[in-house]
C-alpha cells in the first residue's frame, strides 16, 4: 500500500487545480483528532453541515458514519456544533495522545 503525499509536497508558489485535497493528505498538521460516538449520533447533520474540510462520512443512507482523518484538520467545529447533551456525539482528543 502506498502512502499519499502529504501538502508538502505541492507545488510553491503556483496556481493549483481545484480539488488537490483529494489527491493529499491534509490533516498532518492536526493537533486534535475527532473522535465519532455513533451511539451517541441523533444524525442532525449539523457536524457535516459545518465542517469546513467535507471531512463527516455519511454512509449509503446519508446518516454520519464517521470521520475521514486524512483530511480533518482538527479545528473541532464539529464538536463545538454537536448539539448532543451531556455527552457529545463527536468530541475532541489530542492528537499524540
Amino acid at each position: 500500500m502506498t502512502a499519499k503525499p502529504g501538502w508538502k509536497q505541492l507545488k510553491e508558489g503556483d496556481i493549483l487545480e481545484a480539488g488537490t485535497s483529494q489527491k493529499f493528505t491534509t490533516a498532518d498538521w492536526r493537533s486534535e483528532r475527532p473522535i465519532f460516538h455513533k451511539e451517541r449520533c441523533i444524525d442532525c447533520k449539523l457536524c457535516w453541515v459545518y465542517c469546513p474540510d467535507s471531512s463527516i462520512l455519511l454512509d449509503e443512507n446519508k446518516k454520519v458514519c464517521g470521520i475521514d482523518l486524512e483530511h480533518c484538520k482538527g479545528c473541532g467545529i464539529c464538536s463545538f456544533e454537536c448539539p448532543v447533551k451531556p455527552e457529545k456525539a463527536i468530541t475532541m482528543q489530542n492528537e499524540h495522545k
